[in-house]
């Protein structure tokens, strides 16, 4: 059975769209670090060891990593904005779960609970896609993007203030009215979007992506506790990629696959998947370093010995700029295209880590190292979805901005476990108590600038695109939804089809529905022609497609065509029979 479009939104999208998806991303991402200023206390505060503790992020971390793809695809499938509203209900549930224990197995499945909202970030860029118009689009995408590192940042002075002066259920209490604002405000601003992919939900490919997932995912968490070398860990090492490589092989023999592989191949996919789990390692390196180095008691003689608000506070630019980049990316964006601003991006946190590693010794040089890595994460961030958008058909929007949050969230898991090894090695032992090292900070920092050379690379190996077909990238983005586009960027569209929409006598149709469906079914495109016929469709890869035209009056047509998915149009006139369509 396939799913096929007839949703229309109730109502066009308004200009406060972008901030209330911008403010579900940031409350999504919060759930993140909600907890990083009370976590030496966990065992303390539930009453277990330190080992069990840790459960308490970890379960967030996998059921995040498990949901973001997941919930691409089911939105793709029945309605982006209906998943957004479920994805933050389970979050609210979660927190006021999570608000009303201090018992561990109940807490874990709280936090079980709000990990699920990760989906959120992914939704939210495709629903953006689906109704914004392509002068708009990239910088809304780019904040959308940035709301994971945005909410992260700010999450960290605001939960030290409230664990500071209240007890520490007051977090999940927040937590949650913050996700029954972000609720209303969807409800009320964002209208659901019309575009639907074909296909129905792959349960099979779900199962099978979780679990190797969670395979793969527990053991980089949990790691340090069992021995890196343990049959444990060793174990699910090895059965996840088992499990991993039986799931592709299945995906590839799917009509309608939860993650299609073929698409994630390609150069432009791949390579930035790649460089996002590199731009993940160095995201939360300096948000496990900066905090704890400025909290250390000066007798160290390296520990800068602030408050856990005042450091939280001197973190919180990291998030402030990601999100003031927004719009800068988006300047930059346009004139040299998303693969320029990665790298840039890429140069400037290298930058940051390289410089950081000798401005460790006063509280200012870390409001000077968050300013920095925060322009370029957030340079970086933005520039993602942009890339996957322009390379992936409109009904896999979801599913592929899911699977690159996944692999993000991949990025901080390994520099977690491996940053989390590093200063654990390196700490002194004082009284009993490991007392991280001015060494282990500084081989910290050397790690994330490894991890950005890798992504630099990454970043170059990605295909160029001319001015062009950035053009066409843009019309694409514009005409995937069912907006109108205005017929003047007609002459824009190289890599694509345009030409006229005309009757049996030659005269042009204006306002007819000219949609563009792929080889599979699903519709990669669509369009009205402008009141001299003309209609424009840019092609995201090449291959066959059809071309189906409709207008009042006039019969339907369904035109086969296919592009070699070079810089180039086909000019391709379609014709509408005189039958008129009876009602």
């Amino acid at each position: 059975m396939t799913h096929t479009t007839t949703d229309q939104p109730a109502r066009g999208a308004s200009g406060a769209v972008v901030p209330v998806l911008a403010f579900a991303g940031i409350v999504v991402a919060v759930m993140q670090t909600l907890l990083v200023p009370v976590i030496k206390d966990l065992p303390q505060l539930l009453g277990t060891e330190p080992s069990n503790a840790t459960w308490v992020l970890t379960s967030t971390l996998l059921s995040g990593a498990v949901a973001t793809p997941i919930m691409g695809r089911l939105g793709d499938l029945y309605g982006k904005r209906r998943m957004l509203i479920f994805s933050l209900s389970v979050m609210v549930v979660g927190a006021l779960i999570s608000a009303l224990t201090s018992e561990l197995l109940t807490m874990i499945v709280g936090r079980t609970l709000q990990g699920f909202a990760m989906g959120a970030i992914p939704l939210g860029i495709g629903l953006m896609r689906d109704m914004l118009p392509r002068e708009k689009l990239p910088s809304a995408m780019a904040l959308m993007s940035s709301s994971i590192g945005v909410g992260g940042g700010l999450a960290l002075p605001a939960a030290a203030l409230v664990a500071q002066h209240a007890d520490w259920h007051a977090l999940f209490y927040g937590a949650a009215g913050l996700g029954v604002v972000a609720i209303l405000l969807t409800l009320l601003v964002v209208p659901e979007s019309a575009a639907r992919a074909a296909g129905t939900f792959d349960v099979l490919g779900a199962i099978g992506l979780s679990v190797g997932l969670v395979l793969f995912l527990l053991p980089i968490t949990k790691g340090s506790d069992w021995g890196w070398t343990s049959g444990t860990t060793l174990g699910l090492f090895a059965a996840s990629a088992a499990v991993l490589l039986l799931w592709g092989v299945m995906e590839l023999r799917v009509k309608a696959p939860l993650v299609d592989l073929r698409t994630t191949a390609r150069p432009a996919v791949l390579f930035t998947n790649l460089a996002s789990i590199m731009v993940g390692v160095s995201f939360y390196v300096v948000s496990l370093v900066l905090p704890q180095l400025l909290q250390l008691p000066k007798a160290t003689g390296y520990g800068l010995g602030q408050s856990m608000v005042t450091a939280g506070l001197l973190v919180a630019p990291l998030g402030l700029t990601m999100m003031l980049t927004a719009p800068v990316y988006a300047r930059l964006s346009a004139k040299y295209g998303p693969r320029t601003t990665l790298i840039l991006g890429m140069l400037i946190i290298g930058i940051g880590y390289g410089a950081g590693i000798g401005l460790m010794s006063a509280a200012w040089q870390s409001l000077v190292i968050s300013v920095v890595l925060g322009a370029g994460i957030g340079l970086a961030y933005s520039s993602l979805p942009a890339l996957i958008v322009g390379a992936v058909p409109t009904s896999e929007t979801g599913a592929a901005n899911g699977l690159n949050t996944l692999m993000r969230s991949i990025g901080t898991s390994v520099s977690s476990a491996v940053i989390g090894m590093v200063l654990a090695n390196t700490a002194n032992n004082v009284g009993g108590v490991a007392v991280p090292t001015m060494h282990g900070f500084r081989v910290s920092f050397l790690i994330a600038t490894g991890a950005v050379a890798v992504g630099l690379v990454l970043a170059l190996m990605l295909p160029r695109r001319s001015a062009p077909a950035a053009a066409a990238q843009h019309t694409q983005l514009r005409a995937s939804s069912d907006e109108d586009v205005a017929p003047a960027v007609a002459e824009e569209v190289l890599r694509g089809f345009r030409g006229r929409v005309l009757d049996a006598t030659g005269t042009p149709v204006a306002r007819a529905k000219v949609t563009l469906i792929d080889r599979r079914g699903r519709q990669a495109g669509a369009t009205l022609s402008g009141d001299d016929g003309t209609y424009a469709l840019a092609v995201p890869t090449e291959g066959a497609y059809v071309l189906a035209a409709k207008a009042s009056g006039y019969g339907p047509l369904a035109s086969s065509a296919s592009h070699a998915g070079d810089d180039r149009a086909v000019d391709l006139d379609l014709s509408l029979p005189t039958e008129s369509v009876t009602a």
